[in-house]
């Protein structure tokens, strides 16, 4: 059985430095610009080998590279919501956080003239709001949270929870979740940021991982989605291009794997799991009827 591989792209450029990481450093800021030279080797693979992938492209990066952006969805390929600039959600309240959608949703298509379907929250950051949000502005899926890692699952709106008491959980709703990891993410394998992240590994351990991963997902869960996060900026550098093709290579060949975007992936599942029927069969991640257990009273 052919197994759905998603090569997703988080074509951050400067806003990663500039939102997440607060700088103002020149120097920091350039090393966002080597995701836009490194686009063009990544679409002239992606095109090689006649994949479609998604593009996760937040609204500071669509306004700033609207050429590179709209060659994206020109070529085929997905175009995912990535926030504004790199922000992390939780920082800003309901009503700066709706904002930043909108700021990113018509960036993008001020851009390419795309309206995207799908989300991923920069640096993979929620506030408590955040999926209700998402709902409202009717994303089919989003792709951001770990509770799984090939099989998709249908988010959860109004869990409860504190270092106290037993976990609540909120709602299942109708935005599929494709599950990500940063295991499966180059950036902490490869980039260097002073008191933060010491990677640049050698390609030889990422390219172990990634195809370790991949096997036992062909052989147990070959009905999920095989997902890799990359950054242009990141994944772009040569010697990890050749490994990204020999990946590619690995993962196409005896038609273990089918490329597949995040939506199509997406909109396939939820045709084949409705939200009801999966709700009665998925009891670890739906919500929970049943209530939670209570410790037994003690006596003093």
């Amino acid at each position: 059985m052919s197994l759905a591989c998603g090569l997703t792209f988080d074509f951050d450029a400067a806003s990663v430095w500039l939102g997440s990481y607060q700088s103002r450093n020149p120097s920091m800021i350039s090393r966002g610009e080597f995701g836009a030279v490194a686009m063009s080797r990544i679409l002239d693979l992606l095109r090689k080998y006649e994949i479609a992938a998604s593009f996760c492209v937040p609204g500071h990066t669509a306004l700033s590279y609207p050429d590179l952006v709209r060659r994206i969805a020109d070529e085929g390929h997905e175009i995912v919501h990535h926030g504004w600039v790199h922000e992390n959600p939780a920082d800003f309240s309901e009503q700066d956080e709706r904002r930043n959608i909108e700021r990113g949703l018509e960036a993008i298509f001020a851009a390419a003239q795309v309206v995207p379907k799908g989300y991923r929250s920069p640096s993979w950051d929620f506030s408590e709001r955040t999926i209700g949000i998402l709902k409202d502005f009717g994303f089919a899926y989003d792709s951001s949270l770990m509770g799984s890692d090939f099989t998709p699952y249908y988010a959860r709106q109004g869990d409860v929870f504190d270092d106290v008491n037993p976990f609540i959980f909120g709602e299942n709703i109708d935005l599929v979740e494709l599950p990500v990891s940063w295991l499966m993410d180059d950036f902490p394998h490869f980039e260097f940021v002073e008191n933060d992240t010491y990677g640049l590994s050698a390609p030889s351990k990422v390219e172990e991982i990634w195809k370790g991963e991949f096997d036992y997902a062909h052989q147990h869960v070959c009905d999920g989605i095989f997902s890799i996060t990359m950054h242009p900026q990141v994944i772009g550098r040569g010697h990890r291009m050749l490994m990204l093709e020999r990946l590619i290579q690995y993962f196409s060949a005896d038609g273990k794997a089918h490329f597949t975007t995040l939506i199509d992936y997406a909109e396939a599942w939820r045709a084949a799991h409705p939200l009801d029927v999966w709700v009665r069969s998925n009891a670890v991640q739906a919500q929970h009827a049943s209530g939670r257990a209570t410790l037994p009273h003690q006596s003093t």
